[in-house]
This record gives C-alpha cells, sequence and structure tokens, in this order.
C-alpha cells in the first residue's frame, strides 16, 4: 500500500483533500452542489479530449472546466441558473462521449475519468495539481469575506457593493480549478461528492465558518485516504469508497445534530420544570 508506486497517489490526495474541504464547504453554504456536479462533466469532456490530441490530461481538465463556468455565467444572466447548468452538463457528456469513442484505449480511458484510477497519478503531474491547489487555496482567502457575506446575507452585501452575479462566477472558476486537480484521483462521476459529504457532514457538526471549514478538510483527508486503501486492498474504483465515506460522514453528522438538538430540548424542559 506505501510501495514507491504508490506514492504519487497518497501525495496527490494529500493535495486534493484540504482544496476539496475549502471549497466544499462554499459550495455547501452557496446552494451550488448542482453547479459542482456539472462542472466535472466538461472536466470529463476536457480529459478526453485532451487524450484523444495527445496533449497534457490536466490541461485538458483546466480548460474544459474554465469554459464550462464561464459558459454557464453567461448564460445565466438571461436564463434560469439551474437550466444553463443542466444544459451545460448535457452537453459536456456528449462531447466527452464523443472524444472517448474515437480513442483505441476507449474502456480504460472512461473508467479512469469517470469512477478515478488509484494508480492513474503520474510523477509529471504533481507539480500542476499542487500548483492548483495553491491558486484554489489563494482565491478563497483573497474572496473570503465577500463571498461569505454574499453566502450568508446576499442582500446585505449588494448593499456593501458586493455584486451577486461577479462574485458567484468567481467562485465557480475555484470550483473549476479544484475539479481540474481531483478529477485524475476520484473521477468525474463521484468529484463532488468529496465536495459535498465531508463540508456538509462539517457544517452539521458546528456553525463557526472557520472551525466548518477545518473540520471539513480533517474528514476529506479521512475520506480520501480510506478511500485510496480501500481502493488498493478491494480493487474496487476509488471514486466509489469516495462517495460512500462521503454519505457515512454526512449521515454521521447529521445523526449527531438531531442528537444534540433533542439533548438541547430536552434540558430546556427540565429548566422550565424543574419539579419534573
Amino acid at each position: 500500500m506505501f510501495a514507491g508506486f504508490m506514492m504519487n497517489t497518497w501525495a496527490v490526495a494529500t493535495m486534493v483533500a484540504p482544496v476539496a474541504g475549502v471549497v466544499g464547504f462554499f459550495v455547501v453554504l452557496r446552494g451550488s452542489a448542482f453547479a459542482a456536479h456539472a462542472i466535472p462533466k466538461g472536466a470529463f469532456a476536457g480529459a478526453a479530449g485532451a487524450g484523444l490530441l495527445g496533449i497534457s490530461t490536466l490541461a485538458g481538465l483546466a480548460v474544459f472546466s474554465l469554459l464550462a463556468v464561464l459558459g454557464i455565467g453567461a448564460l445565466s444572466r438571461r436564463g434560469r441558473r439551474d437550466v444553463v447548468t443542466a444544459l451545460a452538463l448535457v452537453m459536456m457528456l456528449a462531447l466527452g462521449a464523443a472524444f472517448l469513442s474515437t480513442t483505441t484505449e476507449y474502456e480504460p480511458e472512461i473508467y479512469s475519468l469517470l469512477f478515478g484510477e488509484v494508480l492513474g497519478v503520474s510523477t509529471t503531474e504533481l507539480l500542476p495539481i499542487a500548483a492548483l491547489g495553491i491558486a484554489c487555496i489563494a482565491a478563497v482567502a483573497v474572496l473570503y469575506r465577500p463571498l461569505m457575506l454574499s453566502s450568508i446575507v446576499p442582500d446585505i452585501a449588494e448593499a456593501k457593493g458586493v455584486r451577486s452575479h461577479r462574485m458567484e462566477s468567481c467562485f465557480l472558476i475555484v470550483v473549476a480549478l479544484a475539479t481540474a486537480m481531483t478529477v485524475p484521483v476520484v473521477g468525474a462521476l463521484l468529484i463532488f461528492s468529496l465536495m459535498i459529504g465531508p463540508p456538509a457532514a462539517a457544517r452539521s457538526l458546528t456553525s463557526r465558518p472557520v472551525r466548518a471549514m477545518l473540520l471539513s478538510v480533517a474528514i476529506a483527508l479521512v475520506t480520501v485516504w480510506a478511500a485510496i486503501a480501500g481502493s488498493y486492498l478491494y480493487n474496487w474504483p476509488v471514486g466509489f469508497f469516495v462517495g460512500a465515506l462521503g454519505a457515512l460522514s454526512y449521515g454521521t453528522g447529521r445523526a449527531w445534530a438531531a442528537r444534540r438538538r433533542t439533548r438541547t430540548v430536552h434540558a430546556g424542559a427540565l429548566t422550565a420544570n424543574p419539579g419534573h
């Protein structure tokens, strides 16, 4: 499991999880789960096209993710965002299928791109993935205050000069960059589970933003490490374990939050009726 050929996977997973935890926190906070689901399909098409042209898969991931974001941002100004996002999703899936159908490695390529590949990370991808991760974290740090304000109280944010459409476009670009760096490990179909499960679980456990982000990163790290170990031991797609563990973490978080509310209500009832 910790042999030399696995070290690239462990290294990339350790880079991917913090970015997914931080960016995913705002995905959950802003209710952008559908966009986080659609953008990886643009990345899927880009990776398939890059494989067809014989260029860097990571470059294809980044370019098509950004194209998906820019298309959604431009078209949603005059239409419903959910409809535009759905159309972008369908178009990118169609392009990905068309690109993959012309390659001689159809089955291995589609398996790796859709469900992730535990051994699919090369040494040449480490530096670009690290650079994308640093760019994502830096962008979130720069946008943190206006992004948080527009996520929680959009009306007040508008009054303070924070344009919601512009902020949404900037945030989706960050999601696109995060997608580009995470698809090689987790796969296009299940990458959003890493951006949704751990952050949603963290928000169930605490309402403080910074603490929730740190907890989201911790849960994402445990999730992706356990997923790689499970994939190596059982020869199942790493994306399956990420999705299952993400759902499990969210379910655990919701159960804990429900138990906490029940205990709070019970304690309040005892305080109001001390004689009972």
